[in-house]
């Protein structure tokens, strides 16, 4: 009797010890989940951290095979280059400068030399950072907060509520406060958004379209639920308002409208005029230049953010940040412009600001007067020059075009714009200067001279994609090797001009250096002959 209780007693036993070690993973399991829970307070940044872990260790052996490519071409590159030529300024190079006129008095004429027709070699930063490749939201990013955001106060649908910030794109933030929005400003800018039931939340925002540049300034941004937590009103408006900053790049011609005009259109036009704006790191001159494109922005008067210290300005509805999803263009499933607008819609805008008088380019299909049609060339001063111009104006010529040369414009900005919108088709080599398409009526010709070097991709998405959007007809003329002064210099057989994709890999600066920075063209007049032709079929 004995020996068979014991086995039954030693069951028992092990089956309790069982039970136990299950319970005690039990325990274990839920104490971790309620700590990943503490650590991710909001399912869209445990979300982004996941993804940013699995991405960090899938692309390590990639990054380091491509670091080990890129060194090999650096230094191949480097050495027939020689280590002792002057580096031309890189395109990632911020240009801001003081926002008090005042305090810099020669900042307006430094600057006024960077816009116009003459570009520097700062540019496009999109293929210096990689901000589309490398900062694009994964799957798990586009997921929604859960809490309270946004300023609904319908309480019944809190889950259905999206952020006030989406901070989620690479290249600029957008916050949306909708309700009662307190603006402060001063050097510790802060807007706030009161909404019964909103759980503190903050977020640290670059007001600016690019905003992994240095030197920017930071706004806050938060969200509170009771109204003594947040700074009290000392000036009630019944207006919405947008908080941007200036400085960055803006400067250069084509960053002007890059980063600021155009993503400033996409912000303001749901407004219809109806907004202010409470500018941080405010340029006065700049507005001053671009007064008629503000006028038509905004009717109220621009605000100096910096200096509105002790001031807190109370609005129904305040955006923080702007941006444009692609460059010096309107995307407009991507880009929330309220109404589907586009770059047709923004050019239409300057027409009315300047005051354009044409809508539509000459048609050589119905010309009983027989007129010639215009043609702009655009002509640079320091790099990417035409060599033989006299041969490009004669050809253009024959080809039926009545030309005009175009360097700085001597005349104020206004009356520029004018007499662009007075031309059919405008020609130039790659450079700020073709930003000046934007006031040329729709349907005219825009002809981008793309210099030797791989530079077709950059050509195409800096100026060819965005005339397309306008209106425009797009004719690209590539630069071939031998019309090249690089060919001069270097000869055939140097890596400059043999092979391009090493100098890319090499990094950006020999690229701006000596593809931008000190190459000028001297075309090919059969070559251009064909393009001159298709660009006159284009206005029939």
């Amino acid at each position: 009797m004995r020996t068979t209780a014991r086995p039954s007693s030693s069951w028992k036993q092990s089956g309790y010890a069982a039970h136990g070690l299950i319970l005690g993973f039990v325990l274990v399991l839920l104490y971790l989940m309620v700590s990943a829970q503490l650590s991710y307070s909001n399912p869209h940044e445990a979300a982004y951290a996941s993804a940013t872990t699995i991405s960090t260790a899938e692309t390590v052996p990639a990054r380091r095979q491509r670091s080990h490519q890129e060194h090999d071409a650096r230094s191949t590159v480097i050495e027939e280059l020689g280590s002792s030529k002057e580096v031309a300024e890189p395109r990632t190079e911020p240009s801001t400068i003081s926002r008090h006129k005042e305090a810099h008095e020669s900042d307006e004429k430094e600057w006024a030399d960077k816009n116009l027709i003459e570009e520097q070699s700062v540019g496009n930063e999109r293929n210096t950072d990689n901000w589309n490749q490398t900062h694009q939201p994964t799957e798990e990013d586009n997921v929604e907060f859960t809490e309270f955001g946004g300023g609904t106060d319908d309480f019944n649908n809190v889950a259905r509520t999206k952020p006030i910030c989406d901070t989620s794109f690479g290249k600029y933030d957008i916050c949306e406060l909708a309700g009662d929005a307190r603006a402060r400003g001063g050097a510790a800018a802060t807007v706030t958004l009161v909404s019964p039931r909103a759980p503190l939340r903050e977020w640290t925002i670059k007001p600016y379209s690019r905003k992994y540049l240095d030197g920017l300034k930071a706004v806050t941004v938060r969200s509170v639920s009771i109204p003594e937590h947040a700074p009290q009103c000392t000036t009630l408006l019944n207006i919405p308002a947008m908080v941007i900053e200036l400085g960055g790049l803006t400067g250069n011609y084509w960053h002007d409208f890059t980063d600021v005009l155009v993503p400033l259109f996409i912000g303001t036009r749901r407004f219809n005029g109806d907004v202010q704006l409470l500018v941080v790191n405010l340029l006065p001159f700049w507005v001053d230049k671009y007064k008629s494109i503000f006028s038509h922005l905004s009717r109220h008067e621009i605000v100096d953010f910096d200096r509105d210290d002790g001031t807190v300005r109370c609005y129904p509805h305040v955006v923080v940040g702007y941006g444009s999803r692609k460059e010096f263009t309107i995307e407009p499933s991507l880009d929330a412009t309220g109404g589907g607008y586009t770059m047709v819609d923004f050019t239409e805008l300057l027409r009315r600001a300047y005051s354009l008088p044409r809508q539509r380019p000459i048609n050589l299909s119905d010309n009983p007067a027989g007129r010639r049609p215009r043609m702009m060339i655009l002509e640079r001063t320091n790099s990417r020059r035409f060599i033989n111009l006299h041969e490009v104006v004669a050809a253009a010529q024959a080809a039926g075009f009545m030309v005009t040369v175009a360097g700085r414009p001597r005349t104020n900005y206004d009356k520029f714009a004018r007499e662009v919108n007075s031309f059919d088709v405008m020609l130039g080599i790659h450079g700020a200067g073709l930003t000046n398409c934007v006031y040329l009526p729709t349907g005219a010709v825009l002809v981008q001279i793309v210099p030797f070097g791989r530079l077709e991709d950059i050509a195409r998405a800096d100026f060819g994609d965005p005339a397309r959007d306008m209106g425009l007809r797009y004719i690209e003329y590539n630069i071939q090797a031998d019309e090249s002064s690089l060919m001069d210099v270097f000869g055939k057989d140097h890596p400059i001009i043999k092979d391009p994709v090493a100098v890319h890999m090499s990094g950006w600066r020999n690229v701006a250096e000596w593809y931008l920075g000190k190459q000028d063209v001297r075309i090919n007049i059969e070559r251009l002959k064909p393009i001159l032709k298709q660009a006159m079929e284009h206005l029939r």
